[in-house]
């Protein structure tokens, strides 16, 4: 298996995301779920988040995925559509709904005592969130219903552990995904680690998982969670297959170790920027599309840290799931800042609408 991306040709996207979308109802005010008197509807979903991100700055990016023969899996499909993405390969289950949760103003709760930041920066509040996706069409997932040449019909194929979780049938299609065979695309993998779908399962078949992938994103909160991992040399330690390790390390920043041809690890180290926190859910989401989209684009290592941590930042300056990324020639130019410069930017809600003033606490430079 080699790690290098496939060149074009047609029909293949920049980047197959394959995973469960559901519907989210996020509370009107705030308070505990018991309290709330209406919702607003949204949608959420790890891997068509990366999708539409990746697609809002001019990737090609094509999702896979089941939804119901409902009215709600027909919002989701529309909504993903609109934002550039490519739906065609989703499939419409007759007999099984589409997955829905209702949130507070967070979202994942690692343990029952902590939570987690979601995607390198900002603090994330105290939250509740409840599923209603057992049974889902997309929990239906298997090799038989997504055939490899979907998951293959990209340069890179990004996939995270939230659908190993939900059925043993997703499981298998796990393993046969990230199973390393010749001539298998670039296999990004975000571990995605959320205690209310693992509990009660083996949380170490994530690792497993990992190994077999090229590019791995994990939080240092998720490996403690679930696997008992202190610090990113130690999760190194443990994952030391995947050609390019990123571990998050919430409001500080993101390491990332990647293997060089004598075998030993370049390792680069990013800060995280000084963010105005809307909401922390979706941030860790942005975060792979923006170090994905460097890595689609050939640029260093440390450049696609920072172009990860700039789209988080735009995830955690609105409320919902996704934010509008920067556009890429000036987020371009955010990247190429000195160390001193990239320390000072304090980012805003409507930082990424250049015709907006006042929403950054620094001057931004404009390309």
């Amino acid at each position: 298996m080699s790690a290098d991306l496939h060149a074009d040709v047609a029909d293949v996207a920049d980047v197959v995301c394959l995973g469960e979308s559901m519907v989210t109802f996020v509370p009107s005010l705030p308070g505990r779920l018991a309290d709330v008197p209406a919702f607003s509807r949204g949608i959420g979903g790890a891997e068509s988040n990366v999708a539409c991100s990746l697609a809002r700055v001019g990737h090609t990016a094509r999702w896979i995925s089941r939804v119901g023969a409902d009215g709600f899996g027909d919002h989701l499909v529309a909504e993903i559509a609109a934002a550039g993405v490519d739906v065609s390969y989703v499939g419409r289950d007759p007999d099984r709904p589409t997955g829905i949760y209702f949130r507070t103003a967070g979202e994942r709760a690692l343990t029952d005592a902590q939570q987690g930041d979601e995607g390198g920066e900002g603090e994330e509040p105290v939250s509740e969130v409840v599923y209603y996706r057992a049974g889902s069409a997309a929990s239906a997932m298997s090799p038989r219903l997504v055939p490899r040449e979907w998951a293959w019909s990209g340069r890179v194929l990004h996939l995270t552990g939230i659908t190993a979780a939900l059925s043993d049938d997703c499981h298998t299609l796990m393993r046969e995904l990230t199973t390393r065979t010749p001539g298998r695309p670039l296999l990004s993998f975000d571990v995605n680690y959320r205690t209310a779908l693992w509990r009660g399962q083996d949380s170490g078949r994530l690792l497993d998982l990992a190994r077999g992938c090229d590019l791995v994103f994990v939080g240092e909160d998720e490996a403690v969670a679930a696997w008992g991992l202190r610090g990113a040399e130690a999760v190194r330690a443990a994952l030391p297959e995947p050609a390019v390790l990123v571990v998050k390390q919430g409001s500080a920043g993101a390491t990332a170790y990647a293997r060089q041809p004598d075998g030993g690890d370049a390792v680069t180290f990013e800060p995280a920027l000084d963010v105005d926190v809307v909401a922390a859910v979706g941030a860790g989401d942005a975060f792979a599309a923006g170090f994905l989209s460097g890595t689609l684009r050939g640029l260093s290592v440390a450049a696609r840290l920072r172009h990860g941590h700039l789209t988080a930042a735009a995830a955690l300056t609105v409320p919902g799931d996704l934010g509008t990324p920067p556009p890429r020639g000036r987020a371009d130019s955010l990247v190429a800042l000195d160390a001193d410069a990239w320390g000072t930017l304090r980012l805003g809600p409507g930082w990424t609408d250049t015709g907006t003033p006042g929403t950054v606490r620094a001057e931004v430079p404009h390309p």
